[in-house]
């Protein structure tokens, strides 16, 4: 079997994307998000059996039909009940190959309540949070992370999981 050298074997996401936003208009390229002398990921402080787990997703709550979507800022929602659907349709994704009906997919509540009875995990927070997918590193940077911080600081979450759609 011969490997035909002209195609290439993978495709650039980052070029990509830098093409997409020049062919679109744009006179900066996009500037990809780089967090400045932090590290984005550390190890666990403790075996994660004994830690406390918060779940993040970048879905929002439904609104009622022909009721406005709010304000995309982070927020928090009680794991109990747990919800049985999020607004997703102005998110990217291959509505095409898949759907969203399946909440676990992007919201593994309880897939997670059942590794704490497992005892894989200490516990679940009692809130999720949500964040947007803005395409703006300064807001993500400045704004969106300190604020879903914030607010997995005040369930005393020790770990997240992030599940994005």
């Amino acid at each position: 079997m011969s490997v035909d050298r002209a195609f290439p074997r993978f495709v650039s996401y980052i070029d990509k994307s830098r093409e997409f936003y020049a062919a679109s208009g744009y006179d900066k390229a996009y500037r990809w998000a780089y967090n400045e002398g932090r590290p984005p990921f550390s190890s666990l402080p403790a075996a994660l059996s004994t830690l406390r787990l918060g779940l993040v997703t970048t879905t929002f709550p439904r609104a009622e039909p022909g009721a406005a979507i709010g304000p995309k800022v982070p927020y928090a929602e009680p794991v109990n009940p747990k919800p049985q659907g999020r607004f997703t349709d102005d998110l990217a994704w291959d509505k095409d190959a898949t759907h969203t009906e399946d909440t676990e997919s992007y919201l593994p509540i309880e897939r997670m309540q059942e590794q704490v009875a497992a005892g894989r995990i200490g516990s679940l927070a009692p809130r999720f949070y949500g964040v947007p997918t803005e395409y703006s590193p300064r807001r993500t940077i400045e704004q969106d992370a300190p604020a879903v911080l914030e607010l997995l600081r005040q369930d005393q979450v020790d770990v997240a999981l992030l599940a994005p759609l």
